[in-house]
C-alpha cells in the first residue's frame, strides 16, 4: 500500500541550497518540508569559496556570524605561474572590497557552512527536516506535483523544488535534458593540516597556480587550522561519474610545474577522483507546480567560484516569489525564472570562459599574462556584475502570504 503525505512547500535535497531555501521560507513564515537522500545531512567535498553575493544572502537570514567564526578573509586572490612561479596578478579584498561590495570575500569548509544553515534550520517550528529519503521520480498530478521515492511513498505538494544536484530527479521531470556533460577536466581535492604545508604558499591568500590545461588552487579553511588543496587538468573521463583515477595521474599532469606546486600536489588527497559536469543554460527549469534551484537548475563549471553562491541567491528569490504570489505557483515559478535564468545562464557561461583563460596555453597564455599584468589589485569593474548583484532589492515579501 502507497504511503501518501500531503505538504504545502516541498524541497527535495537537502545541500546548502536547499535548506537555504527551506530557511528563507520559514523566514517568510511559510511551513516547508525537506527531503534528504543521505541518512545525515552532510557536504562532499571540501572548501568553498563565498563572494559578497552570497554573503549578503547569509546575513539577510541571520546566518552570517555563525559562517564567518570559522571561515578564513583571504587578504588577497593571488593568479600565479605554476610552470615559472611568478605572480601574474591579484585581487585585494581588504576595506576598498568590502566598502564597494558592503561584505568580504571568505573562504570556509562546505561542512561548517552546510551546519550553520543547518542548525538555523532545525531552530525553525515552521521547517520539518526528514533524511533516508530518496526521490526517484516525479510527476504531475492536477494541481499538486508528486514526488514518489525509493519506497513507493509519495509526497504530495502545492509547490515542489528540486535542489539535488547535479544527477537531478526533479530535473528529469521538469526538462528532462538527459546527462550533464564532461568538460574535459577532473580534480582532486581535498585538506590537509596547514602546518604540513610549505610556507611558500602564502597561507593567508587564495592563490591560484595556473598553467596549460591545469591549475591549483590554495586557501586556508577552519580559522586557518587547515589548508584547502584543488588540483584540476585536463583529463579523458572515465566512466559515468566520481571513481578512482591512476594513481599517477596527478603526478604526471603537474609534472613540468614548480617546485612549490609539485610539492602541494604530493599532498592532495587521491581517495576520490572527481569528473567535473556542467550543462548549457536552459531556457526554463520549472513544469507545473515543480521548479529547480542550484546544481539542479544550472550546473556550472567551478572556474568562477560561485556554485554555492547562485545556489543561495536562487534560494531567497524563490521564497520571496513563493510567499508573494502565495497560491499562485505557476506564476512565483514564472516570475522565479524570469529573474534568475539570465543571471545563472550568464554565470554559466563566464565560467566556461574563465576555464579556458585560466588553462591557456603557448601564446594565448602570454598574451593573458601580458594583459593581466598591469590590473590594479583594486579594480573592480570586472568583478561588480557578479559580487554586486542584491536580491534584497526587491520589496520583501508579506510573511502572511501563502
Amino acid at each position: 500500500m502507497t504511503v501518501r503525505h500531503r505538504v504545502g512547500r516541498l524541497v527535495v535535497g537537502g545541500g546548502i541550497g536547499g535548506l537555504t531555501a527551506a530557511l528563507a521560507l520559514a523566514r517568510n513564515g511559510v511551513p516547508v518540508h525537506v527531503l534528504e537522500q543521505a541518512p545525515e545531512f552532510s557536504e562532499i567535498g571540501a572548501g568553498v569559496q563565498l563572494a559578497p553575493n552570497a554573503l549578503r544572502v547569509l546575513d539577510r537570514l541571520g546566518v552570517l556570524g555563525d559562517v564567518l567564526r570559522e571561515a578564513v578573509r583571504p587578504p588577497q586572490a593571488v593568479l600565479m605561474s605554476a610552470v615559472t612561479g611568478e605572480r601574474i596578478t591579484a585581487i585585494d579584498f581588504g576595506a576598498e572590497f568590502q566598502a564597494a561590495y558592503g561584505h568580504p570575500y571568505i573562504v570556509t569548509h562546505r561542512s561548517d557552512l552546510l551546519a550553520a544553515i543547518l542548525d538555523a534550520c532545525r531552530a525553525e517550528p515552521a521547517i520539518t527536516l526528514e533524511t533516508g529519503r530518496s526521490v526517484r521520480s516525479v510527476r504531475q498530478d492536477g494541481d499538486v506535483a508528486v514526488a514518489v521515492c525509493a519506497d513507493g511513498a509519495e509526497y504530495r505538494a502545492d509547490a515542489l523544488v528540486g535542489a539535488d544536484g547535479l544527477w537531478s530527479a526533479v530535473r528529469a521531470h521538469t526538462i528532462g535534458d538527459g546527462d550533464p556533460a564532461y568538460i574535459g577536466d577532473v580534480a582532486y581535492r581535498g585538506t590537509i593540516p596547514t602546518a604540513a604545508i610549505s610556507d611558500r604558499a602564502g597561507k593567508d591568500n587564495m592563490t591560484w597556480w595556473i598553467g596549460p590545461g591545469l591549475h591549483l588552487i590554495q586557501y586556508p579553511v577552519r580559522g586557518g587550522e587547515l589548508f584547502n588543496q584543488v588540483a584540476v587538468f585536463s583529463a579523458d573521463e572515465r566512466g559515468p561519474a566520481e571513481e578512482w583515477g591512476p594513481p599517477d595521474e596527478l603526478d604526471r599532469a603537474f609534472a613540468a610545474t614548480t617546485g612549490h606546486v609539485s610539492e602541494g600536489v604530493r599532498l592532495v588527497n587521491r581517495d576520490r577522483r572527481w569528473v567535473l559536469r556542467d550543462r548549457p543554460p536552459a531556457r526554463a527549469w520549472s513544469r507545473g507546480r515543480a521548479t529547480l534551484l542550484g546544481d539542479a537548475a544550472h550546473p556550472m563549471a567551478q572556474y568562477l567560484a560561485q556554485g554555492a553562491c547562485q545556489a543561495l541567491e536562487d534560494a531567497v528569490v524563490l521564497a520571496d516569489l513563493l510567499t508573494a504570489h502565495g497560491a499562485d505557483v505557476p506564476a512565483a515559478f514564472a516570475a522565479y525564472e524570469a529573474e534568475r535564468v539570465p543571471r545563472t545562464a550568464e554565470v554559466q557561461t563566464w565560467a566556461r570562459r574563465m576555464g579556458e583563460i585560466v588553462h591557456a596555453r603557448g601564446v594565448t597564455a602570454l598574451l593573458r599574462d601580458a594583459l593581466l599584468a598591469d590590473r590594479d589589485a583594486r579594480d573592480f569593474r570586472y568583478t561588480d556584475w557578479l559580487y554586486d548583484y542584491r536580491t534584497d532589492a526587491r520589496p520583501q515579501a508579506p510573511a502572511s502570504a501563502g
